[in-house]
């Protein structure tokens, strides 16, 4: 993990200018998939809510195109911007900006911020188990943090609630033909497809052509399906991603494995076993009867 600094010269005579001189970014990872950590440099964003404030966030777009798309950035790249919560029970609230979205929550962009902020001492560390919340724009999520010698050593973080939306509909995608498909919450929106239905296994090898179909299946997703937040009005019907998922499996322990490709906009699959996801996946399992409260799952990503 390091700290660096860039010049922004982001003003274009809107009304509301938050960007200043200098922004400082520390760099960081979970998992192989980059959640850089804007700590400084950014003055208050417009908004009563913190989903409000990722919302001018991700219309106004001169923060996320600066810091997102080259030189700074590049479709490998999410950035996190750390402001002051809302939320009394919060220590840091922060804002995920992804390639494509500016989504309610992130598995590895949090495990990124708790991180950074641990590490910078933005949230001092005092033992070598901290306890605290984040705010982000889906809501609180409670971080359990082991730590040692000033460092980071593991990360837990309690997602937001998650729910299966749709199971077993029919999805017609272009080149590929009629699918069955689920679609799922974990923090983000997601569309579900059996990987044996593509005739894909879940390999490195075949990262390009589950990128394509993937942003297919998401497409098609966007113009024929819709997606409902029971409790978040502002949530417009849209699916975010594409979860190409092999059938569940059990280790020797009887542990549930989830190994999935998720396809992220605008064409990259994630490098982590994405936390939204493996959430959004198990609330799908248990509204089918496979995964029962109190059982374990762990999620595997294309690289493990």
């Amino acid at each position: 993990m390091m700290s660096s600094s860039s010049k922004s010269n982001a003003t274009d005579g809107s009304e509301h200018n938050f960007v200043n001189n200098t922004i400082r970014i520390v760099n960081c990872h979970a998992e192989g998939e980059c959640g850089d950590v804007i700590v400084s440099g950014i003055s208050d964003i417009p908004g009563d809510t913190l989903w409000e404030k990722s919302r001018y966030i991700a219309k106004d777009n001169r923060l996320r195109n600066y810091v997102l798309q080259e030189p700074r950035g590049g479709v490998f790249r999410h950035v996190n911007l750390l402001i002051k919560p809302i939320n009394p029970d919060a220590a840091v609230a922060f804002i995920i900006m992804e390639p494509e979205d500016t989504p309610p929550m992130s598995g590895s962009n949090s495990i990124c911020v708790a991180t950074v902020a641990l590490e910078t001492g933005i949230v001092p560390i005092t033992s070598d188990i901290m306890n605290f919340k984040m705010e982000s724009p889906g809501g609180l999520v409670d971080v359990t943090a082991k730590c040692n010698g000033g460092k980071v050593t593991q990360i837990r973080v309690t997602n937001v609630p998650s729910f299966a939306g749709d199971i077993g509909v029919s999805l017609e995608v272009e080149g590929i033909g009629s699918l069955t498909v689920d679609t799922a919450y974990g923090g983000d929106s997601f569309v579900v497809v059996n990987s044996e239905d593509l005739g894909l296994d879940i390999t490195p090898d075949n990262a390009k052509q589950l990128v394509e179909v993937g942003m297919s299946i998401t497409q098609a997703a966007n113009e024929q399906l819709k997606f409902v937040h029971p409790t978040n009005e502002g949530f417009a019907s849209h699916f975010s991603f594409c979860m190409i998922a092999k059938p569940i499996f059990h280790d020797e322990d009887g542990v549930a494995i989830s190994h999935t490709a998720v396809a992220i906009q605008p064409g990259k699959i994630d490098r982590s076993p994405t936390g939204t996801g493996c959430s959004a996946r198990m609330a799908l399992l248990h509204a089918k009867g496979q995964l029962k409260k109190g059982d374990k799952m762990i999620g595997r990503s294309i690289i493990g």
